[in-house]
This record gives structure tokens, C-alpha cells and sequence, in this order.
């Protein structure tokens, strides 16, 4: 089955956009959201995740509509491939039913992997600068 997903940030802002792209690509059910991308309670795209099956698609007219965060988008691909689901995106042209588009979707993944990776360093980093700064300064 192809689902939709469709997301706008406030309730005065306007679906017709996205769902008519979805629309246009024969989508079986939209699950519909107007909040905004920061809420981790996304109550339509949590239904849609419990109802995927193998073989179904997700598809979003663009990857910001169903993601916070590379690292969210990550990890909501993760779920939906674990049930043998896949996503495709219109405009950002990311299609997970495809060779090409599951490779596309891992360089993102390793991206992300790579980023996490560079802030945790700079963290520690950080941080064992201002303990040796500290131990300069300790008159003890």
C-alpha cells in the first residue's frame, strides 16, 4: 500500500500543496499533520508507522516534512525499513524501493554517523580543556 505524510508547522499554514502531489503519485491513505517539526508528539505519523506492513511506501513530498534532524530521519528510516517498508521522497528524489536511492539514503545515514562523531569529540575536547584550565588555576 502507498501511504502519504503530509506536515505543515502551524495550523493557519496550508496542506493542498503536498497532498496534491501525493495525490498525484496514488496514494492509498494521507496521514495528515499540522504541528510543528520540533514536537516529538507527531500522533499521524506515529499511526502511520504502527500501520506499515511489508512491501508498503511511505511517500512525502519533501524529506523536512517527515524529519526534525538528519539523525531523525535516520532513525524513522530505520523503523520503516525493519518492517520491510519503504520511503520515497518527491522533490529530494530519495526512492529506498530502489538500489540507487537505498545507497543515496546510507551515504545520509553515514553523514550523520560522521557528524555525531565529530560533535562527541569536540565535546571531549571541550571538556578536557577546561579541567586541565582549571587545574592551571587551582592556587592548591
Amino acid at each position: 500500500m502507498k501511504f502519504g505524510h503530509t506536515r505543515v508547522s502551524t495550523r493557519e499554514q496550508d496542506l493542498a500543496l503536498q497532498q496534491d502531489a501525493l495525490h498525484a503519485v496514488n496514494c492509498e491513505q494521507i496521514f495528515e499533520e499540522k504541528l510543528s517539526g520540533t514536537s516529538k508528539a507527531r500522533p499521524q505519523l506515529q499511526k502511520l508507522l504502527e500501520q506499515l506492513r511489508e512491501g508498503d511506501v511511505i511517500v512525502v513530498w519533501k524529506l523536512d516534512r517527515l524529519a526534525r534532524s538528519l539523525r531523525d530521519l535516520v532513525s524513522l528510516v530505520q523503523q520503516i525499513q525493519a518492517k520491510g517498508a519503504a520511503l520515497l521522497s518527491l522533490k529530494d528524489q530519495i526512492d529506498t524501493t530502489s538500489a540507487q536511492g537505498k545507497f543515496t539514503f546510507h551515504i545520509f545515514a553515514a553523514l550523520s554517523e560522521f557528524e555525531r562523531d565529530i560533535i562527541r569529540e569536540r565535546t571531549k575536547d571541550a571538556f578536557k580543556n577546561k579541567v586541565a584550565e582549571c587545574r592551571r588555576d587551582d592556587p592548591f
